[in-house]
């Protein structure tokens, strides 16, 4: 098993859309995304229910898309909410640390590692993949904790101005540092994935790297992401092209008279109107009037649904209604496989531009060490090695022992024996 040769320079980002391209990549943050949407689907309904809105206003207005954000309600209900966002955000890192995990072992030449040894990977090292966030966090929280005892300090009559004035520049610089922490912290979330499936790093370790990621990288940080950036956009553009374009042909091929007909223009347009509602268009709308270069970017993702405008939809049978149903299911399915697929890139990016980060700045080919599952299975083969082993000492020992036990039976004369 030979490692995947490394430029370790930017050309190796160019392999980000390729190596993401891949069924068990895709799968994984499908998995991933399908999880966190359902968790975060379930509680806004519920915190739309704790803000006092029906179920049926609630999905009239916002159907498979539900945002409390920006409606009025009160904080138990936002609590709900945010509850379900952060579980949506966990599972995308759950699925960021195993797609990372399987492009650590792909560029290591293992293209056998599966998405059900990446879970268990993520399984046992979930708790730095939660607690980085959290360190930073404390962190943060206490040097603006801190500040505010100082500033406390400050209000003591006739001393104050001088406890304000005489550690100026050690407030000074610990303000410097809070700003770098907070950067640091918009990096971690990039590549704390990465660190913990190409590294095997703890919650401290992973912190650590990440400060030095940032301190020691910051101009390669920024220009592999001005060229990862713009190849992910062309590489969904492609992508969603070819899903849009088995769409069309089979609602072009089915659509025949002779064929489905109007029975599959009610099919397609029910769960059109479901998986991309106008809401959504109207939305999606807004959004790529910004600018065409946001067409281009989100625009074709749901631009193309065809809702049949002449179908009235109050008038589709029970069978056709149901069909409806099920067809809305797979396409929005095929949606999160598209957005899987734009996240498998960035994921396998981030992993590509850590090991290129590690040999930079360290001179340290991560490629080239012994993980943790080699090293597992070296000792096992330690272990059964050394039990065959004494197993055949303890065999020919015994063999030994036989042979002279043998050999003692035996008379050493003729008249020994009489």
């Amino acid at each position: 098993m030979s490692s995947m040769k490394l430029y370790f320079d930017v050309r190796d980002i160019f392999r980000a859309p390729r190596l993401a391209l891949s069924g068990k990549k895709i799968l994984v943050f499908t998995q991933a995304l399908l999880v966190g949407y359902v968790a975060y689907l379930i509680l806004t309904y519920i915190s739309f229910g704790l803000a006092g809105y029906s179920f049926s206003e609630a999905w009239s207005r916002y159907g498979l898309y539900p945002c409390l954000y920006g409606n009025p309600g009160p904080w138990y209900a936002y609590l709900i909410y945010w509850i379900g966002t952060i579980i949506l955000l966990l599972a995308i890192n759950f699925g960021c640390t195993a797609v990372s995990r399987i492009t650590y072992k792909q560029l290591k030449g293992d293209e056998f590692f599966s998405s059900g040894d990446a879970w268990k990977y993520v399984k046992k090292h979930w708790h730095p993949v939660v607690f980085t966030s959290i360190s930073f966090l404390f962190i943060l929280i206490f040097f603006f904790a801190l500040a505010a005892f100082f500033g406390l300090l400050g209000k003591i009559p006739y001393v104050g101005e001088f406890l304000f004035v005489i550690p100026y520049l050690l407030y000074f610089f610990g303000a410097i540092f809070t700003i770098y922490t907070a950067i640091v912290f918009g990096v971690s979330f990039l590549y704390t994935p990465s660190i913990i499936s190409a590294y095997e790093e703890d919650t401290m370790g992973t912190v650590f790297n990440s400060y030095s990621i940032t301190w020691s990288q910051p101009w390669r940080i920024i220009l592999y992401h001005l060229v990862l950036l713009p190849i992910a956009a062309l590489a969904l553009h492609i992508f969603i092209w070819f899903w849009q374009a088995g769409y069309h042909l089979i609602n072009y091929f089915f659509g025949y008279n002779w064929l489905m007909g109007s029975k599959l223009a009610n099919i397609v347009a029910y769960a059109s109107n479901i998986v991309c509602p106008e809401s959504l268009h109207r939305l999606v709308s807004s959004i790529c009037s910004v600018g065409n270069h946001a067409v281009f970017f989100t625009g074709n993702v749901f631009s193309r649904c065809d809702i049949t405008p002449n179908v009235d939809l109050a008038s589709l049978s029970g069978t056709e209604t149901a069909a409806g149903v099920i067809l809305a299911v797979f396409l929005f399915l095929l949606i999160l496989s598209a957005t899987a697929y734009v996240l498998s890139i960035f994921s396998v990016g981030e992993t590509l531009m850590f090991v290129i980060f590690k040999k930079k700045s360290d001179d340290d080919n991560i490629l080239e060490r012994k993980d943790e599952d080699e090293l597992e299975e070296e000792d096992e083969d330690d272990s059964d090695f050394s039990f065959d082993e004494t197993e055949e000492n303890d065999n020919a020992d015994s063999d030994e022992k036989t042979e002279t036990d043998d050999t003692d039976d035996k008379p050493d004369s003729p008249d020994e024996e009489e």
